[in-house]
């Protein structure tokens, strides 16, 4: 179990939602755009630090900081979702960070009571990584130790940490909870 003092939470919310043809965090689901109910469980759960990483003039950006969220400009999101996370952990180490919790801008139906349980499955020693687990697939949200951030920083393109997550700990999780939105049929 890691203190939530000592994480950080990343929020990755630059991306271009070129599938699903708008910008996907700003849909409305129940009233509430998709980024927000992202963060909402991210916020919950008390750590010492919320960044989110968006793009430069994001519109979802202001709320994200009214809800206690540092952001961290994307200048070039095309480079993909690498960019991001290389970019959000370079804050986080910043900021002394002992772990960093990666999450999703486009995953609204992630729980509170999941994210603890990644955090209570934490060990530095055994479980440096520690993700979702969708039919026995990893996936994020997931946790890092800091002794990963120079690997993160470094992943290029979409791939993202995937290469990591093969080695995490799994936390299994309602597969509907780990759904994201990629399509407009998704918010259906």
């Amino acid at each position: 179990m890691i203190d939530p003092a000592q994480v950080a939470v990343l929020l990755l919310a630059a991306g271009r939602s070129e599938r699903f043809g708008s910008d996907k965090l700003l849909v409305p689901l129940d009233g509430v755009p998709v980024a927000l109910h992202a963060a909402a469980p991210l916020i919950a759960l008390g750590t010492g630090w919320l960044i989110a990483v968006c793009r430069e003039a994001s519109p979802i950006a202001p709320e994200l900081v009214e809800l206690g969220f540092e952001i961290v400009v994307n200048p070039d999101p095309a480079r993909g979702l690498s960019s991001s996370l290389a970019l959000g952990i370079e804050r986080a180490e910043a900021l002394g960070a002992t772990a960093a919790l990666i999450a999703l801008g486009d995953m609204p139906f992630v729980s509170p009571a999941h994210l603890a349980v990644l955090l209570a499955s934490f060990d530095r020693a055994s479980a440096p990584i520690v993700a979702s687990a969708r039919h026995g697939v990893g996936m994020p949200p997931a946790l890092f130790d800091k002794a990963l951030f120079g690997d993160l920083r470094t992943s290029e393109g979409e791939q993202g940490a995937r290469s990591l997550i093969r080695a995490a700990k799994l936390v299994a999780a309602d597969p509907d909870e780990l759904a994201d939105i990629d399509r407009p049929e998704d918010i259906r």
